[in-house]
């Protein structure tokens, strides 16, 4: 009896000593434990997520995305949403805000909750402080290490991706040239090529004279791509036909300095063939036009662009009028050079009041 006393006894307590484990865990999470450090320059910071990695060495390139906002939580910036995470080189910390002293104590994949001191950004009063950032308040960073390297995996990478872009530009290339041709041919066009991969046809010529570089010309158009989109037209009734929406433009030909880059460089070219009052068409390859970046969403990179163009009017700048030309002016002979003058030696002089001999 007293051993099953005993052993009913021990039941219990273990059983109370669990319960009594159990609220002390839960009580543990309800209020973590605080891993917050300040550095000497009164950043705090708490690792949120600590890896096993090597920390971060300085010239290491990171990749990291980051969310910056307020003591509020009022979201200033958040990469993770834009989709932009920031690569950089680890190097020597120049202000409070660079963060450069902190990134050795993370790893790859870590992630940690920075606080810095709002009155170290703004002390001195060389930054105007926003109302958002009070006395006393910090701008936090909540920064996730993505990826990182040595500088020299970091260029080679680069290098990588370079040789890739490129490979792909070169077959784009291709592909415009064969694609263009193409064009030409389903449609029949007689045009005109110049060195520079401009092709152009006159639609309706004019007997009068042509603009040179610097003058200003009027222009309208009408644009599309190869695939007949139109992306742009100076008249009205034309982009009403292809459904372009242009609220608030009005619809009157352009005006630029021609020759100036002030347009796409096919256009310069173009414009400087034809005569006041001419139509033509002009098939602008990207290389004179938009190139690898592209326009908008109608202009992909690599794109020929299509334009019917009449050069409405031409406004003639304006040269200094040159007067008379002066004849030459004869040239004086020079004087010749005299020699210096040959000294006599002294006359002596009698005096007036001397005695004969």
């Amino acid at each position: 009896m007293i051993i099953a006393l005993l052993m009913l006894l021990s039941v219990q307590g273990f059983a109370q000593s669990k319960k009594k484990s159990a609220k002390a865990k839960k009580a543990e999470a309800v209020q973590p434990q605080s891993n917050v450090v300040t550095l000497p320059n009164g950043v705090s910071y708490e690792i949120l997520t600590k890896s096993p990695g090597e920390k971060i060495k300085m010239k290491d390139v990171i990749t990291f995305n980051f969310i910056q906002k307020t003591d509020k939580d009022s979201v200033l910036f958040n990469s993770f949403a834009a989709g932009r995470p920031v690569t950089l080189a680890v190097d020597t910390s120049r202000n409070i805000s660079d963060l450069m002293y902190f990134f050795p104590l993370m790893a790859e994949k870590d992630s940690a909750l920075v606080k810095i001191p709002a009155d170290s950004l703004f002390k001195d009063g060389q930054m105007e402080r926003p109302s958002f950032f009070p006395v006393g308040s910090s701008l936090q960073f909540v920064i996730k290490v993505e990826k990182v390297q040595s500088m020299e995996q970091a260029m080679a990478e680069r290098q990588k991706m370079i040789d890739a872009q490129a490979k792909a530009a070169d077959s784009l290339k291709v592909n415009e040239l064969g694609n263009l041709d193409a064009f030409i041919s389903k449609n029949q066009l007689k045009v005109t090529s110049t060195p520079s991969g401009l092709r152009y046809a006159i639609l309706q010529p004019s007997a009068k004279a042509r603009p040179v570089a610097g003058d200003t010309v009027f222009v309208n158009y009408v644009g599309r791509t190869l695939s007949g989109k139109l992306f742009d037209s100076s008249i009205e009734a034309e982009a009403k036909k292809g459904g372009l929406e242009q609220p608030g433009r009005n619809y009157e030909p352009i005006s630029f300095v021609v020759g100036e880059s002030e347009v796409i460089p096919g256009w310069d070219e173009g414009l400087l063939l034809l005569n006041e009052g001419a139509k033509a068409r002009f098939l602008v390859p990207s290389s004179l036009a938009y190139g690898p970046r592209g326009a908008g969403q109608d202009i992909a990179p690599f794109s020929t662009l299509d334009f019917e163009v009449t050069l409405v009017k031409v406004n003639r700048v304006k040269k200094a009028v040159q007067g008379p030309k002066k004849a030459p002016a004869v040239a004086k002979p020079s004087k010749p050079k005299l020699k210096a003058p040959i000294k006599k030696a002294p006359v002596k002089k009698t005096s007036a009041v001397s005695k004969k001999n």
